[in-house]
């Protein structure tokens, strides 16, 4: 069995301003709640190897991993996978972006496989990923839009 999440959210700001917030690794901390600290341990070309590292959970746990991630801006898209996997048989991510009437459209796919021995199963994991990406979406567009809310009154200030 594995695990198969797909979720969007339109963000109303430029194209170019949602890729260049949500691709600065070092500022993820900032911009996603649930994750304390980013190390990015190489970059070559496009591809970024980097560690992450949670918040700790209810149990005081603190999960790290890490991951490999490649952006292609042209194609408008993402690519990354767990190279450490932890309680993952593996964790593959696409995301995605477009231009829509009103702004920009960002998808993430998460195809994943749960370990025999991890604490939970493929079904929960996906509800906690569906549960979880939606929260940390909005986030990320409420931010992104502020962003861009307060740029474009600092060119009008400016003119």
């Amino acid at each position: 069995m594995s695990g198969h999440t797909e979720n969007d959210i339109t963000i109303a700001a430029p194209l170019d301003l949602v890729w260049d917030v949500t691709n600065n690794l070092e500022e993820w901390p900032r911009l996603f709640s649930e994750y304390a600290a980013v190390e990015v341990i190489e970059r070559e070309g496009e591809k970024t190897t980097f560690r992450l590292t949670m918040h700790p959970d209810d149990n005081g746990k603190v999960w790290s991993w890490v991951s490999e991630r490649t952006t292609d801006r042209a194609g408008r898209t993402v690519v990354a996978r767990r190279v450490e996997p932890g309680p993952f048989q593996h964790m593959n991510i696409r995301w995605e972006y477009s231009e829509v009437p009103g702004g920009t459209k960002m998808h993430w796919t998460q195809d994943f496989a749960m370990r025999p021995d991890a604490p939970v199963d493929d079904e929960w994991m996906t509800d906690n990923i569906n549960r979880n990406s939606r929260v940390q979406m909005e986030l990320i567009r409420d931010k992104i839009e502020q962003r861009d809310r307060e740029r474009r009154a600092a060119s009008v200030t400016a003119s």
